[in-house]
């Protein structure tokens, strides 16, 4: 027991210590972890650590991570990308392993193990990728979608590599006669699908992902709510660990890659009203297992192999890197990507990933790749994702800037004279600056989205590209000067992040938000922002005046039967933003609840009379 509190108190404070230090320099946390597992590696060593081990163990942080990503898409997004999925994707894993395979056989080496090398390298780092694209807002950019489509391809190639590589076994490096069983031992453990035939196998394959599917979208509301019997918010924390774990473990029971299922399943839940719930719990594991992935990934590096090739492993992981650039940089031209957006896929795509540790270890035990070669291209998959973070940097130091316009990310490009920043511009920002610049007021207006900024540049509209979460951007576009910030963005995380920010550290500042949903408005008033506009209210009380003149009240009648109505819910929303605790279900919330019905109890029947009143008021 001492021996393993140790260990733990040694990987956190390694990551506590690391990861802050990363971010003070703009290295991000990834890289933080990194930094830190290569620190730690020689104390590991000394305590006899099995560090394959916890790094299988932190590698379910990629299939949580999935599933959080699959929470945000719904089946009509996903099916949008399919042009992406197929052609992008597909392409990508098909060419890097032509290419790859041609190279490796140029220096003598055979087919099988070139193919398989080849297949391996084209793989990318999901967990690398996806989390420095959220650190820096950039996954609902068009690089950032692109570079999501072809991970979950590659994802989803795994399972037929799986199935390929027991194929190109070598007699000369075992017994082939007992491949097939040595891999059903390596790969399985417990298997629904084991000594089945393939019609067999694959009727129960579907079924599993059919459970999947139906089970998440019919039975997650009833678990939640027999849970919910029990007010206690540790019980939800682990509902949403069953509901990942049972999914992962079914998908792993078919062969079928666990985090494709968790994937499945998220997007199953997206409309979910307890999507929010579910993400809100699994988050914090999320981040802490990736967490303790990166840190097992540097110190899993050998450092004997290393230094005694040090020039062969530094050569090979710059050729893999070129290669994989120079490949996504064609295809994402191919596929209509342009500028910064094009080299955002390319050189965020360029390491090799954490399926590698998977698929060398698989090709040893199948006897495909000798242990020397497996070796040598495993200190080449780890110094490629060590590498990642550095190519994410340069990107966003040195490539992205030259595809924008000089104004969009220097100080002084900014206009001085102009007090009011608008943050976003969407179908909600894009109109509020119309509407300012009616009203003869000239904002300046920041978002990420590359062909938003050009469509409205093509119509004499100026924007300003940027992540406007970033404090550094919101300095240069005279934060410190404006008096008004409109926080117009689409991600409700986003959203907040950035009134948070702003509230914190500029008092004199007057913030109007844009909130999601209710308990957003809950969450942004916690905050101290008092100026905070749900995006579909106005609206829907239109409509509800509209339905009382279709109803036959007169139009006047109808005004006033929405204000009054109006004017309750408002009361409404202050009382119960005061007693609101940010993280805690609404169910769970004794205070909030209470006075959920004191104020119902209270009010409605004032409320009701009150509209009553004007409906039977006779004209005048």
């Amino acid at each position: 027991m001492t021996d393993l509190l140790l260990i733990a108190w040694i990987f956190l404070i390694a990551g506590i210590v690391a990861v802050p230090i990363a971010a003070k320099f703009s290295l991000g946390s990834v890289l933080g972890y990194l930094l830190a597992g290569i620190v730690i590696s020689p104390v590991l060593s000394y305590f006899n650590v099995d560090v394959v081990s916890i790094q299988h163990f932190a590698e379910f942080g990629v299939v949580m991570m999935l599933f959080i990503v699959g929470l945000e898409l719904e089946p009509k997004a996903l099916w949008s990308m399919r042009t992406q999925l197929l052609g992008l994707g597909g392409g990508q894993v098909i060419l890097t392993t032509a290419v790859i395979m041609a190279s490796i056989m140029m220096l003598g080496y055979a087919w099988q193990y070139a193919l398989t090398i080849g297949l391996i390298f084209s793989l990318s780092s999901t967990a690398i990728v996806l989390q420095t694209l959220q650190e820096n807002g950039l996954m609902k950019c068009d690089g950032g979608q692109a570079s999501f489509s072809v991970l979950l391809t590659q994802d989803i190639a795994v399972i037929p590599m799986l199935a390929l590589l027991p194929l190109l076994a070598m007699p000369e490096l075992g017994d082939v006669g007992q491949i097939t069983t040595q891999t059903a031992e390596h790969a399985s453990g417990l298997s629904l699908v084991q000594g089945l035939a393939s019609w067999q196998a694959a009727l129960v394959t579907l079924a599993a992902i059919a459970l999947v599917v139906v089970g998440g979208h019919y039975l997650t509301a009833p678990i939640f709510r027999f849970v919910a019997l029990a007010r206690l918010r540790e019980l939800f924390t682990a509902t949403a660990l069953l509901f990942v774990i049972g999914i992962a473990l079914t998908m792993s029971l078919v062969g079928l890659s666990p985090a494709l299922g968790t994937f499945l399943a998220g997007v199953v839940l997206a409309s979910s009203p307890y999507k929010h719930e579910l993400e809100s719990n699994i988050d914090p594991f999320k981040g802490l297992l990736l967490g303790l992935f990166f840190i097992t990934v540097g110190a899993g590096i050998n450092f004997a192999l290393l230094s005694s090739r040090i020039a062969d492993v530094l050569l090979l992981t710059l050729c893999l890197i070129c290669i994989k650039i120079a490949v996504l940089a064609a295809l994402g031209r191919f596929f209509g990507l342009q500028g910064s957006q094009r080299w955002l896929l390319a050189m965020g795509l360029a390491q090799a990933g954490e399926f590698g540790f998977v698929l060398l270890s698989f090709a040893v035990a199948s006897h495909v790749l000798p242990q020397e070669l497996a070796d040598l291209a495993l200190l080449v998959v780890t110094l490629s994702m060590l590498l990642s973070p550095l190519l994410f940097i340069m990107y966003q130091k040195i490539v992205a800037p030259k595809y924008v316009t000089p104004t969009s990310t220097r100080e002084e490009s900014f206009p001085q004279e102009r007090k009011v920043i608008i943050a976003g511009a969407g179908r909600v920002g894009g109109l509020v600056d119309r509407i300012l610049n009616a009203g003869g007021i000239k904002a300046t207006v920041i978002d990420y989205n590359y062909k938003q900024l050009d469509a409205m540049q093509s119509i004499g509209v100026k924007h300003y590209f940027g992540d406007a979460t970033r404090p550094d951007l919101l300095i240069a576009a005279g934060i410190e000067e404006a008096s008004l910030l409109i926080v117009a963005l689409d991600e409700q995380e986003q959203i907040t992040k950035l009134v948070r920010y702003a509230m914190q550290t500029y008092p004199h500042l007057h913030v109007i938000a844009r909130a999601v949903h209710r308990h957003h408005v809950y969450e942004l008033y916690a905050y101290g922002c008092r100026d905070i506009i749900r995006e579909t209210y106005d609206s829907t009380l239109r409509i509800g005046r509209s339905a009382f003149e279709a109803l036959g009240i007169e139009r006047e009648k109808a005004e006033q039967m929405v204000k009054i109505f109006a004017d309750y819910d408002k009361e409404l929303l202050r009382s119960l933003a005061d007693v609101y605790e940010i993280g805690v279900p609404f169910e769970q919330n004794k205070a909030y609840v209470e006075c959920v019905k004191r104020l119902i109890g209270e009010k409605e029947p004032e409320i009701i009379k009150a509209i009553q009143a004007v409906r039977e008021r006779p004209r005048e």
